[in-house]
């Protein structure tokens, strides 16, 4: 054997003692980062499966800290650090439940230490952040599930069959929105400050002096940490959309939109409304704060019917063009349907699961998520910036509009770095 040789079989050997290869009835030694609300509904999910070991539980606030390694009958281990649990050599796969601004640093380490990870959707905070993400889980081909349960709902996929089997007709407009009516606005959460550290909290994102409207669930509405309605709920529903048009992203986005009613502190906005045109579609997103009517929407419209699609199931309303024949629509038309939906997040997590052992793409790949938050992402840029904007999916930039380019991503506070 030559040196070079005797290299990359050390290379090689190195790479897979760093990766646990499991038998189809390996237990998964798991540990979640992020422990909040909806982290610990995460955890619980997983806490369910028969194969899971819970192993450790990493929080910067001690009260979630302690309500998760609770949950698991006070088997885990605590970490304040995510560092010190991603250096475990009994952890498999991580949870990433933490806001939307640390999933980046914290996927990109997981991939890096060789962990699979289940990360909430949306992905990344910035398209660039995607992008590190996406890439650090195919250089240590790493299997990373993005939160986007609804593609694990049988109806979802039930709908999206049917819709894209022509059971619709010709789909070529989609309206998605979340409504609600939280006016005067919400209130900081109630948490004890002096068990926060808030300076691991803030991370990468801009020093704040402490406010505790920006922790815990109400980060949200802060552009240092997320995006608003537009990552929050429209990561879900958009998914789907683009999921039906069998699209990657759009051509072109116009959207607006801002803080009109709500004095609460926040930034996103209350009202907004983004249109996305693809190559045969335009898919509208709509959110309000300020007035709930129809709370949860995703229509899909269709030259022989309509589709309304939550996560309670679907219905199908046939419809024909006034004065048309049966012979004039080349097709008898389409009759009524409904499903029932069910469970979404158990079999998200069993696919996460299963694909750790048989190293194959889970339901909501990363790539996923990655393509659907750029269309959150891009949404948020256009509403800001007051004007339309065009994608260039190939160059992932968006073409001859310096200024908007430069929201792509965003500096992250010393001592994290971005690659």
């Amino acid at each position: 054997m030559t040196r070079r040789q005797f290299s990359v079989a050390l290379g090689a050997a190195s790479a897979l003692s760093a990766t646990r290869v499991f038998g189809a009835n390996d237990r998964i030694r798991l540990g979640i980062i992020g422990a909040g609300g909806r982290g610990r509904e995460d955890w619980g999910t997983f806490l369910k499966e028969p194969d899971v070991e819970p192993v450790a539980v990493c929080d910067v606030y001690e009260n979630f800290l302690h309500q998760a390694i609770a949950m698991a009958g006070g088997k885990p281990a605590a970490h304040k650090d995510f560092r010190q649990l991603l250096d475990r050599k009994d952890v498999d796969a991580v949870i990433v439940g933490t806001p939307d601004h640390w999933h980046a640093p914290i996927t990109i380490a997981a991939c890096d230490a060789g962990k699979d990870v289940y990360c909430e959707k949306p992905l990344s905070l910035t398209i660039l952040e995607g992008r590190k993400m996406l890439d650090a889980a195919h250089a240590h081909k790493r299997v990373v599930q993005t939160g986007s349960q609804q593609r694990s709902g049988r109806h979802y996929i039930e709908a999206v069959k049917l819709i894209q089997e022509g059971g619709l007709g010709d789909v070529h407009r989609i309206h998605a929105g979340f409504q609600r009516n939280i006016t005067p606005g919400l209130k900081p959460a109630d948490f004890d400050a002096s068990k926060l550290d808030w300076n691991m909290w803030l991370g990468p994102a801009p020093q704040r002096p402490f406010d505790p409207f920006r922790a815990i669930y109400n980060f949200r509405w802060f552009w240092d940490y997320s995006g608003g309605q537009m990552t929050n709920w429209g990561a879900h529903h958009l998914d789907i959309a683009r999921w039906i048009l069998a699209e990657d992203a759009p051509l072109e986005v116009s959207g607006m939109g801002g803080r009109y009613s709500l004095r609460d502190g926040g930034e996103t906005p209350d009202v907004q409304e983004v249109l996305y045109r693809f190559r045969n579609a335009t898919v509208l997103w709509t959110t309000s704060e300020i007035a709930e009517g129809k709370p949860s929407t995703l229509d899909i419209y269709g030259t022989k019917g309509m589709m309304s699609l939550t996560r309670g199931g679907y219905n199908v309303y046939p419809e024909k063009p006034k004065g048309a024949t049966e012979a004039s629509i080349g097709a008898a038309p389409i009759a009524a349907a409904s499903m029932k939906g069910a469970d979404l997040n158990s079999p998200h997590a069993r696919s996460f699961l299963d694909c750790m052992k048989s190293r194959q793409k889970p339901t909501a790949d990363i790539e996923e998520g990655y393509r659907s938050a750029v269309m959150c992402h891009l949404g948020n840029i256009s509403t800001r910036l007051g004007r339309s904007i065009r994608w260039d999916a190939a160059k992932e930039t968006i073409p001859g509009d310096p200024e908007a380019n430069t929201w792509l991503s965003r500096p992250w506070r010393a001592p994290w770095k971005l690659g």
